[in-house]
C-alpha cells in the first residue's frame, strides 16, 4: 500500500534540474510502485519565475526564495542542481539540519566539502545521495559503495569527461586540429564558451578526487589530484599513435599500492586492444579492477539532460524509499583511513615522447646517452625528416616520472634539440 507523498523541492531547473521534472512526472506510476509512495515536486527555486524552460509547470510551482523550500515541512528531499559551491553548499547544508535528505549532482561540492556534508547528513540522520555527480547516468558512486564494497579495490581508470573525449574521438577520425574539434564541440553544445575545466583536465579532476575517496577508504582532496589537459595533443600526436597502434584518451588513473595513492588525470596512449580505447564520441567509461571482482567496467552516456537526470532520479527514489521504510540507505563517508598519496615523481608508467631536432649525425647518440644515463630505457624509436629537422618520436619502457623529466632537462640544453613537442604517458600495454 502506498504510503503518504514525498514532496521533493529543486534547486534549479536547467538542463538536468529539467529532466529530473520530467522523469518524474511522465513515469511517476511506476516510480510510486517501486518506491511505496508518489514523489510529488512542490517547489523550484528558479531566478526568474517568468523564464520558458520548455516544460509546463503548474501554477505556484516556482519560487526564488530558498527559504519557500527549506521552511516547508512537506518537502522531504531536497535537489540541489544549482552546481558551484555557493549557494548550493549553504542551501544543503541547511536542508540537512533541517532534517530532509539532499539529493546532489554537483561534482565540485562534493568533492571539495563532501566531510563537512556528510557529518550533517550522518548527525540529522538523512540521506546524502550523489551518484549523478559523476559519470551522469552511469552507476558507479553505489556501486562502489555496496556491489563492491567486499573487494579490496586496486585501481580505477576511466574516462569521465564527454567532451574531451568527443575531440579526440573527432581528432583521431577526421585528423582535425585541437581548435577544429574545440569549435565543433562547442558547436553542439558539448563545450562551454569558456572550455577550460573540460580541456585542463579539472572537471575530470573532480570526479577523479570522489572516486579515489570512495573506492581507497581515503579523503583525496583536489589539490592532491595531478592534473593535465588536452590542450597541447596536436593532429600529429593523433597520427603518430595511430602508427604504433595506440588512440590517445584523456584519462583519471587512481590506483592503490603499498606505497600509497596515486591521483593523476592526463592524455594517455592506449593501445587500441584495451577495453577502453573503443569508447568514443561523449560516451564515458570506468575501468575497475578489485581483488575478488578481478575487471569490471561502467560504459554510458557521461553527460546531457536525461543520463544525468536518470541518476539523480534513481537517488531521489532511494531517499524516498527509506522514508517509507523509517531508514537511511547508501552508507555514508567511508573514508575511515589515511593512505599517503605518491608525489608525481615517484609513478612510473611508460612514455611517448616528440622532438624536434636538427637532422644531422649523432643526434639520437646524444639523446640516447642523456636518457640512459637516468635510467630511462627506450622501447621503440620513429624517425621522421621534416626537411631542415628531423622529428623523433621515443617510446620509453617503464620509468619513474621523476627520472624521466631529469632527462628531459638535459635532452632540453642540447644544441641539436630544437624543442620537446609532447610529451604524453603510455599505459595498459602489458594488459595489451
Amino acid at each position: 500500500m502506498s504510503q503518504k507523498e514525498i514532496g521533493v523541492g529543486l534547486l534549479g531547473m536547467g538542463t538536468v534540474g529539467r529532466g529530473v521534472y520530467r522523469i518524474l512526472n511522465d513515469n511517476k506510476d511506476g516510480i510510486e510502485k517501486k518506491t511505496g509512495a508518489p514523489i510529488v515536486v512542490r517547489k523550484v527555486l528558479v531566478r526568474d519565475t517568468d523564464k520558458n524552460r520548455g516544460v509546463k509547470t503548474r501554477e505556484g510551482l516556482l519560487t526564488t526564495d530558498i527559504n519557500d523550500i527549506l521552511n516547508d515541512p512537506d518537502i522531504d528531499i531536497v535537489v540541489e542542481l544549482l552546481g558551484g559551491i555557493n549557494p548550493a553548499l549553504e542551501y544543503s547544508l541547511r536542508a540537512l539540519d533541517k532534517g530532509k535528505s539532499v539529493v546532489t549532482a554537483n561534482k565540485d561540492m562534493i568533492a571539495l566539502h563532501g566531510k563537512e556534508l556528510f557529518a550533517a547528513a550522518d548527525a540529522g540522520k538523512r540521506d546524502l545521495f550523489f551518484e549523478g555527480s559523476v559519470a551522469g547516468g552511469i552507476p558507479i558512486i553505489r556501486p562502489l559503495k555496496e556491489c563492491l564494497a567486499a573487494n579490496r579495490i586496486t585501481q580505477v581508470i576511466g574516462i569521465i569527461n564527454g567532451t574531451t573525449n568527443y575531440m579526440l574521438t573527432r581528432m583521431s577520425d577526421e585528423c582535425l586540429g585541437f581548435e577544429q574539434a574545440l569549435k565543433e564541440a562547442q558547436s553542439l553544445g558539448y563545450a562551454e564558451a569558456d572550455p577550460s575545466a573540460d580541456v585542463e583536465g579539472y572537471d575530470a579532476a573532480r570526479k577523479l578526487a570522489i572516486l579515489a575517496s570512495i573506492a581507497f577508504n581515503t579523503r583525496v582532496s583536489l589539490d592532491q589530484v595531478h592534473v593535465e589537459g588536452v590542450t597541447r595533443i596536436t593532429a600529429e600526436d593523433i597520427v603518430y599513435a595511430a602508427n604504433l597502434n595506440y588512440v590517445i584518451k584523456l584519462l583519471g588513473i587512481a590506483r592503490d599500492s603499498a606505497e600509497g595513492i596515486e591521483v593523476r588525470v592526463h592524455p594517455t596512449l592506449l593501445p587500441k586492444n584495451h577495453p577502453l580505447a573503443s569508447v568514443n564520441d561523449v560516451f564515458n567509461a570506468i575501468f575497475v579492477t578489485g581483488d575478488a571482482v578481478g575487471d569490471v567496467m561502467f560504459y554510458g552516456r557521461g553527460a546531457g539532460e536525461l543520463p544525468t537526470a536518470s541518476a539523480v532520479t534513481a537517488d531521489v527514489m532511494n531517499a524516498a524509499r527509506n522514508l517509507v521504510n523509517g531508514s537511511t540507505g547508501m552508507i555514508g563517508c567511508t573514508c575511515f583511513e589515511s593512505k599517503p598519496v605518491k608525489s608525481m615523481g615517484l609513478t612510473s608508467t611508460e612514455y611517448y615522447v616528440r622532438l624536434d631536432v636538427a637532422d644531422k649525425p649523432g643526434v639520437l647518440a646524444s639523446i640516447a646517452y642523456i636518457f640512459g644515463d637516468n635510467d630511462v630505457s627506450l622501447a621503440s624509436v620513429i624517425q621522421h625528416t621534416t626537411g631542415k629537422s628531423a622529428e623523433l618520436v621515443l617510446i620509453t619502457h617503464e620509468v619513474l616520472e621523476k627520472n624521466l623529466q631529469e632527462a628531459l632537462t638535459g635532452i632540453k640544453q642540447l644544441p641539436v634539440v630544437n624543442e620537446v613537442s609532447n610529451v604524453i604517458r603510455v599505459e595498459g600495454r602489458k594488459e595489451g
